[in-house]
C-alpha cells in the first residue's frame, strides 16, 4: 500500500513541478495562457465594477436635479432609488471581504481561547491560560459576544453561548456591581442578542439584572448611586468619590433602560432613567459642559474635570442616541437639545497642534484647560459624524469636518507609537504635536467605532484602510496562542495578562462592520450602545415613548493585569 500510495501523489505533484513543464513547451504555453486570462478576467472585474459606480454616480446627479426640478414644482418625491445599489456594490469588494474574513478568523479565536481557558468566567487572563471574575462572576465576556458571534455568523458558538445563558448565567450573588458596567455590558448584551435572535431567554434574564439594579436609583434626587449588591440590592457610591456619583456612570443607562420598557410593556425602567435627564436638565450650563462628579442627594455638580474622557464620554453619547431611538420625534427633542448644546461646549475645547494640525479636545478644571486627551474621546468623531446630519446644511459640514480632524488625530495616536498601537491618554505641547502619557493599551475600541462611522456616512475608505492598519497591529502585537493581550507599554510592546471583554464586544465587532455592507446592522434599524451591542429602533406609538415590543431579527473601565 505503500508504494500505491506514492505513486497516486507522484502522478498529482508532477504538475507542481516546473521541469515537467520545461519538458513539454505546449503544455507551458496553455498554463501561460490561462494565467493571462485568469489576470485579464480579474482587472475586467475591476473595471466593471469603477464603471458600474461611474454610471450610477451620473445617474444619482439625474435624479438629483430632476428631483429639485419637482420639489420647486410643488411635486412630491420618493428617496433616490439608486442609493441602495450603490452599498450593493460594497458586497462584490473582494478587499472587503477578505479583510472581513479575516477579522472573523481573530474573533474565533478570542472566542476559542475564552472558551478552552475561562469558560463561564468574566475575563480570560491568556497568558496564565486561566479566568478571572472581574465583573462579580456574570459571565461578561461570553454576554458581551453573544451579538458579536450572531452578526458574523457563528451559529454553533452563539447557540453554546445560548445554552450557557439559559442553564447556568445566575445573578443572585453577594457582589457590589457597578451599575453601570453592568448595565451596558450584561443588560445591552442581553438585550441585543434578543432583537437579533429572538429567543425570549435573553429578555427574560435581562429582566432579571435590571430589576436588581432598579434600587440604585432610589435617590432624593433620583441620580443612581454607582454601585450595588446584587443579592441584597444595597445601593451606594465608591469611597474615592467621596460620596458622589459618576456623570458617564449615572447617564447612561437611558437607551438599556428605555429599550426594556418597549420590549416588556413595563414603563417603570424607561421612568428611573429618564428622570436622571429631567434632574440633569435643571442644572444644565449654557455650555452643555457638566462636571463628572453629580452629588445624588441635591442633584447638583461637584466641583471636578469637565473631560470627554473618562467618566464623562458616554453621558454625551447617550444624548444623541436616545434622539435617534426615539425615531427623532418631539418626544425625544429636549435630549438633541442638550446633544446641541453640549457640541458647542466640545468645540470650545478644541484645540490643534503644530507643526501638523492635529485637532484635539482639551479637558478643563476651572477655569483653566489641559491638554490632554483620553484615547476613550475617540468616541467624538464618530458620534459628531452620527449626529451631523441633524444639522442645517452650514452647520453640519463643520461638525462632519471637525469629525474628520479628530478622527486624523485619533488614528496617529496609533501610528506614532513604535507598535502602531495606541496608548491610554495623550499630552499636547507646542511645536511637539503629540506625546503619549499613560502608555498602555488595553485592546480598545473607540477609534476603529469612529471609524466605522465615518465610513458608513462619507463612503471615504481611507477609514477603512485605518482600521486595518490597527488591526494589523493588534495581530502583530498582541495576538498569542491563547487569546489576545493589551500592552503595558505601547514604546516597547510588553504584553499584560488581560483580554477584555469589550475586545470581542466592541472592538472586533466595529472592525468587522467596517469591511461590511452598510446593511448589515443598518443605522436606520439599529442604535449602538456604549458596548456596541445593536439594540433595535422601534415605532413610538404614544407620547410617553414606549414602542411597541421589538419584532426580533464606556465607556468601560479595565486597566492591564
Amino acid at each position: 500500500m505503500a508504494r500505491r500510495s506514492s505513486s497516486s501523489s507522484s502522478g498529482a505533484w508532477r504538475y507542481l513541478n516546473p521541469a515537467y513543464y520545461l519538458k513539454r513547451p505546449k503544455r507551458l504555453a496553455l498554463l501561460f495562457f490561462v494565467f493571462v486570462a485568469a489576470t485579464f478576467a480579474f482587472w475586467d472585474r475591476q473595471s466593471l465594477v469603477r464603471e458600474y459606480e461611474s454610471e450610477i454616480s451620473k445617474l444619482e446627479d439625474d435624479i438629483n436635479r430632476l428631483q429639485d426640478q419637482l420639489r420647486k414644482a410643488g411635486v412630491h418625491v420618493d428617496e433616490n432609488p439608486i442609493s441602495n445599489t450603490r452599498k450593493d456594490l460594497v458586497e462584490i469588494d473582494p478587499v472587503n471581504n477578505e479583510r472581513r474574513e479575516k477579522v472573523k478568523e481573530a474573533m474565533l479565536h478570542a472566542w476559542n481561547s475564552y472558551v478552552k481557558y475561562a469558560w463561564g468566567m468574566d475575563e480570560l487572563q491568556p497568558q496564565s491560560k486561566n479566568g478571572i471574575n472581574s465583573f462579580g462572576g456574570l459571565g461578561a465576556t461570553l454576554v458581551d459576544s453573544l451579538d458579536t458571534l450572531h452578526i458574523m455568523g457563528l451559529k454553533d458558538e452563539f447557540q453554546k453561548a445560548r445554552d450557557w445563558v439559559a442553564e447556568s448565567l445566575d445573578f443572585d450573588k453577594d457582589y457590589d456591581a457597578s451599575v453601570f458596567e453592568t448595565t451596558i455590558r450584561v443588560v445591552g448584551g442581553l438585550l441585543s442578542a434578543y432583537d437579533l435572535s429572538g429567543d425570549k431567554v435573553f429578555l427574560e434574564k435581562a429582566k432579571d439584572i435590571t430589576d436588581r439594579l432598579l434600587p440604585a436609583w432610589e435617590t432624593t434626587s433620583g441620580i443612581p448611586y454607582n454601585r450595588i449588591n446584587l443579592a441584597h440590592g444595597r445601593a451606594h457610591n465608591p469611597g474615592w468619590t467621596n460620596g458622589d456619583s459618576i456623570l458617564a456612570d449615572s447617564g447612561t443607562e437611558q437607551l438599556e433602560f428605555i429599550a426594556m420598557s418597549q420590549r416588556t410593556g413595563d414603563p417603570k425602567y424607561q421612568q428611573k432613567a429618564e428622570n436622571v435627564i429631567t434632574q440633569l436638565q435643571k442644572i444644565y450650563p449654557s455650555d452643555g459642559l457638566l462636571p463628572i462628579y453629580i452629588n445624588p442627594h441635591s442633584g447638583t455638580a461637584s466641583y471636578s474635570t469637565i473631560t470627554f474622557g473618562a467618566m464623562g464620554d458616554s453621558f454625551y453619547e447617550y444624548l444623541l442616541k436616545v434622539w435617534i431611538q426615539g425615531n427623532k420625534t418631539e418626544h425625544v427633542k429636549h435630549y438633541r437639545q442638550m446633544w446641541e448644546t453640549s457640541m458647542e461646549g466640545l468645540i470650545s475645547l478644541t484645540k490643534k497642534t503644530t507643526p501638523s494640525n492635529y485637532h484635539y479636545i482639551c479637558e478643563k478644571n476651572g477655569g483653566s484647560l489641559s491638554d490632554k486627551m483620553d484615547e476613550l474621546a475617540c468616541f467624538a468623531p464618530g458620534m459628531l459624524a452620527l449626529g451631523a446630519s441633524g444639522y442645517g446644511p452650514e452647520k453640519s459640514e463643520q461638525i462632519m469636518n471637525l469629525a474628520k480632524e479628530l478622527a486624523r488625530t485619533c488614528y496617529n495616536f496609533y501610528q506614532t507609537t513604535p507598535t502602531k498601537l495606541a496608548g491610554e491618554n495623550y499630552f499636547f505641547h507646542a511645536g511637539q504635536d503629540m506625546s503619549v502619557g499613560t502608555s498602555w493599551n488595553i485592546l480598545r475600541p473607540e477609534t476603529v467605532e469612529s471609524l466605522m462611522y465615518l465610513w458608513r456616512l462619507t463612503g471615504n475608505k481611507t477609514y477603512q484602510d485605518w482600521g486595518w492598519d490597527i488591526f494589523q497591529a493588534f495581530e502583530k502585537n498582541s495576538r498569542i496562542e491563547s487569546g489576545y493581550v493589551g500592552l503595558r507599554d505601547v514604546n516597547t510592546g510588553e504584553k499584560d495578562n488581560m483580554m477584555q471583554s469589550f475586545f470581542l464586544a466592541e472592538t472586533l465587532k466595529y472592525l468587522y462592520l467596517l469591511f461590511s455592507p452598510p446593511s448589515v446592522i443598518s443605522f436606520d434599524e439599529w442604535v449602538f450602545n456604549t458596548e456596541a451591542h445593536p439594540l433595535r429602533i422601534v415605532p413610538i406609538h404614544d407620547n410617553k415613548g414606549i414602542g411597541t415590543p421589538a419584532r426580533p431579527f464606556g465607556r468601560k473601565q479595565g486597566k492591564p493585569e
